[in-house]
C-alpha cells in the first residue's frame, strides 16, 4: 500500500491521541534544557501545530494531537489508523534533528525520544529521520519460514551456556548479507519496544500486546542465546528485515502503553519442556499473509477482544506445551532485583544500593531530590522516588517494583558511563 500522509484539522478531529518528545544528547542520558520542539503535520513542516521548549529533564509538554478515529486500528483493510506528524528539535550547540512520520494513535501516547550531536563533535553530515509505515498497514516481505528449535550439536556451533538478557543488541538495518547497511548498538528493552511499536498497533488489547511482545522477546534471545548471525560470521546479533527478523526502525517513537509492558515483562520468554533455548517464535499479520501454526497477528487481536490472557493466544497458535520463563541473567545491572516490592518501611542493602543509584540520577535530573543512602526507606526516599517515576513515565506510585528498580539501574549504569568519559 502506497504511503500517504493524511492530515487532520485539529480543531474538527473526532479523536485525539498525545504526543511526549524528550530530548538527551546523543549518548542518550543527558537531558537538554531549553531546546526548541516544533510539531507540524508530516510532509508540510512550516505549518507549525505547535512549539515547545524542554524543562530540566528534557521534556517538552504532553501534547494533544488529531488522529484518525479508533475504530480504524481495530480492523484490517481500513484507512490509515494513525497520523503523522513532523518534530523538528533546535537546542544551542548541537545540530538539528528533523524526524518525520511520528505516528500517533486515538487514545494513546506516543513517545519520541530525539538525541542530538554536539555540533563540536558532528563528524558526519546531518541524517534527518523518515519514520515508514507499520507493518501492519505497509508492504513488506513476509518472515521466511525457520524451524523454532535450533540445533545446537553441529561442530562449530556457537551457543551461550545459559539464558541471558542482553544489555545491547547489534541491529543490522538491512538484510544480513547486505554490507552497506548500518550497524546499531540498541539496549535490549528499546529494541523490543521499536519492534512491537512498528509491528503491532498500541490501540489493541493489553493481553493481545502481551503475547505479541512475548513472541518478539522470545525470538530475539533465541538469536542472542544461538549465537546465530556470528556463528554465520557476521558481526551482529539481528536485522531490521521482515523476510529474516523483526522490523526495528532507527529513530522511530514508540509508545506509553507497549514501552510500560515491556518494563515489566522484558526478562521472560517462551519456552518448551525439554527445550534450553528460548523458542523461535514466528508470526505474520493472518490477513495478507497466512501462516499455520504461527501466530497471526490479527488473529490475536480477536481473541484479546474475547477475553483471552496472553497465554492463552500463545498456546492457541503455538500449542498447549508453549509456557512463559525468566531469564537466568540481566547483563549490565549493578545488582538483581530483590524479589520484593521496596516501599517506606523497608530497610537493608537492597535499599541503600538504589538509594545510591538514585541520588546519582539526581545530580543529572534536577526534579528528583538528592537523598542520602543511609539503608532505611524514610519519607525522602519515597518523594525521589516518585518524582523518578514522573520523569521517566513510570506509574507514580513511590514504590520500587519491578519496573522501577530496572529503570533506575538502567539510567544509573548509563550515567555513571558518561561520566567516565569526561
Amino acid at each position: 500500500m502506497p504511503r500517504q500522509s493524511i492530515h487532520y484539522t485539529q480543531t474538527e478531529a473526532a479523536d485525539r491521541g498525545s504526543l511526549r518528545v524528550q530530548v538527551e544528547s546523543v549518548t542518550g542520558a543527558l537531558p537538554i534544557e531549553n531546546a526548541r520542539v516544533t510539531i507540524s503535520y508530516s510532509g508540510d513542516p512550516v505549518s507549525a501545530i505547535e512549539q515547545l521548549s524542554t524543562d530540566a529533564s528534557g521534556h517538552a509538554e504532553q501534547v494533544e494531537l488529531a488522529t484518525p478515529p479508533l475504530e480504524y486500528s481495530m480492523e484490517p483493510d481500513q484507512p490509515q489508523p494513525y497520523a503523522e506528524y513532523n518534530v523538528r528539535v533546535e537546542a544551542e550547540g548541537f545540530q538539528p534533528v528533523d524526524i518525520d512520520g511520528v505516528e500517533v494513535f486515538a487514545g494513546e501516547t506516543a513517545l519520541q525520544d530525539v538525541r542530538l550531536r554536539p555540533l563540536a563533535n558532528v563528524s558526519e553530515p546531518l541524517r534527518n529521520i523518515v519514520i515508514p509505515a507499520n507493518t501492519l498497514f505497509g508492504d513488506y516481505p513476509p518472515k521466511i519460514a525457520e524451524a523454532e528449535i535450533k540445533p545446537v550439536n553441529e561442530s562449530g556451533e556457537i551457543v551461550l551456556s545459559r539464558v541471558v538478557v542482553p544489555e545491547y543488541v547489534v541491529v543490522h538495518d538491512g538484510v544480513p548479507r547486505d554490507s552497506t547497511a548500518q550497524d546499531y548498538y540498541v539496549r535490549y528493552r528499546d529494541y523490543i519496544k521499536n519492534v512491537a511499536s512498528s509491528e503491532i498497533y498500541s490501540t489493541w488489547p493489553d493481553a493481545t500486546i502481551r503475547a505479541n511482545i512475548l513472541a518478539i522477546m522470545s525470538f530475539t534471545l533465541n538469536r542472542v542465546y544461538t549465537e546465530w548471525y556470528r556463528n554465520k560470521g557476521y558481526d551482529f546479533t539481528i536485522t531490521s528485515s521482515t523476510a529474516y527478523d523483526h522490523k526495528w526502525i532507527y529513530g522511530r517513537n514508540i509508545f506509553s502503553n507497549i514501552s510500560l509492558i515491556v518494563d515489566e515483562i522484558f526478562a521472560n520468554y517462551l519456552s518448551r519442556p525439554n527445550v534450553k533455548q528460548p523458542i523461535l517464535t514466528q508470526y505474520c499479520d493472518g490477513e495478507r499473509v497466512s501462516c499455520p501454526n504461527w501466530m497471526s497477528q490479527w488473529g490475536s487481536k480477536y481473541l484479546g477482544d474475547q477475553g483471552s490472557s496472553a497465554i492463552e493466544i500463545l498456546r492457541y497458535y503455538y500449542g498447549s506445551s508453549m509456557y512463559i520463563n525468566e531469564a537466568e541473567e540481566i547483563s549490565g545491572i549493578p545488582a538483581s532485583w530483590p524479589r520484593e516490592n521496596l516501599a517506606v518501611g523497608s530497610s537493608g542493602d537492597k535499599v541503600r544500593q538504589i538509594q545510591e543509584q538514585l541520588d546519582r540520577i539526581a545530580q543529572v535530573y534536577s526534579a528528583i531530590p538528592r537523598i542520602a543512602a543511609d539503608g532505611n526507606y524514610g519519607p525522602a526516599t519515597e518523594g525521589a522516588v516518585r518524582a523518578f517515576q514522573s520523569t521517566f513515565g513510570l506509574p507514580v506510585t513511590g514504590i520500587i517494583d519491578y519496573r522501577t528498580w530496572y529503570k533506575i539501574s538502567e539510567l544509573y549504569v548509563a550515567i555513571t558511563r558518561i561520566a567516565e568519559l569526561y
